[in-house]
This record gives structure tokens, sequence and C-alpha cells, in this order.
């Protein structure tokens, strides 16, 4: 990575960063220590840089870029939720398996070197990842399945969905690829 995207990286998070502390100036009840800030930061920082490694390239179209984006801000999310919220009721040891599940997408897209067809793989293996969370916990730790049943799988189908759409965006952005081969689906070479 260039020297711009560090510097980029470094001060993007600013502006969102402005949002809570103006939340600690006028809103009642919000308290966001210096410790909030730091983290909210660092993770502000890794998403961009994930973001600029992915799709700044001038070969990656606009479907690439897209999808790009989707699963990093669902990644994001996910952490974020994971983090600061807890996802699944406050002690429940679940939580911990949504960091498995950025692990298979960042983990797929190394494997994949950053192609559109292995990125969109690692896209489906991430949703598929998420949606098993819940129902791990749901098996194991019942008990402790706050905001409730219904609205955890409904929160894990959004950011399954986004990873949905990113992977069939990263699809699209392939087919580019795969009609300069030749035929799309069949290997270099070989004709229909």
């Amino acid at each position: 990575m260039k020297r711009k995207d560090w510097l980029i990286a470094m001060l993007a998070p600013i502006p969102v960063l402005l949002i809570p502390l103006l939340g600690n100036l006028y809103v009642e009840g919000w308290k966001w220590s210096p410790d909030s800030f730091v983290f909210a930061w660092v993770i502000l920082v890794g998403a961009t840089l994930i973001y600029r490694l992915l799709a700044t390239s001038p070969a990656v179209n606009l479907a690439y870029r897209l999808a790009a984006g989707l699963a990093v801000l669902a990644g994001f999310l996910i952490f974020w939720f994971t983090a600061a919220v807890q996802i699944i009721g406050d002690e429940n040891p679940a939580n911990l398996f949504y960091l498995g599940a950025i692990v298979v997408g960042l983990g797929g897209a190394a494997l994949a070197r950053l192609r559109p067809a292995g990125l969109a793989n690692a896209a489906f293996a991430t949703a598929t990842t998420t949606m098993l969370v819940p129902v791990i916990a749901f098996i194991f730790w019942p008990s402790d399945f706050r905001p409730g049943v219904g609205k955890v799988f409904t929160l894990n189908g959004l950011f399954a969905l986004m990873f949905i759409i990113s992977a069939l965006l990263f699809r699209r952005a392939n087919r580019p690829a795969a009609a300069a081969r030749g035929t799309a689906g069949q290997p270099h070479g070989m004709s229909r």
C-alpha cells in the first residue's frame, strides 16, 4: 500500500468520530470515554485499510468496488455490534463466534488473492457463518438470548444479506474477466 492509502485510512475516521464527540458535548447520558474513541478509530482505520486494499486498484470495476464496500461495511458492523453492543446477550459466549465469521471472510479474501470469483465464494461463506452463530447460540446457550430470538435472527439475516449481495456483486465483477478469457463458466481455451 502507498503512503497515501495509509494517510487516508488514518484521517478518514475523523468525520465519523465527530458524531460521538458531539454526542458527548450535547446529548445527556452520552458518555464515550477516551478509550472508546481510540477503539472506534482503530476499527475504522482497519476497515478503511481493508477497503483501500480491495477496491482502489485501477483494474477493478464499479461492481467490484461496491461489493468490497458492502462486505467491509458488513464486517465492520458485525465487529462493532459484537464489541460494543453484544448481539446475543451480554454474557453469551456465542458472541465470540462472530469474530470467526470475520476471520472466514478475511481468510477467504486472502485465499482468493482478491480475485472476484474467489471473493464471491468468501462472501457466501461469511454469510453462512454469520447465520450459524445465532443457531449455535440458540442450541447451546438459549437462556441468554437477549434482545430476543426474532430480533437476533433478523439482525443476523441483515448481515448475511449484505454479504450475499456483496457476493453477487463480486460475481458480476467477474463477468468481464470471464468474457475476456472466452466463454464464461468454461476454462480458458475451451469452446462450446
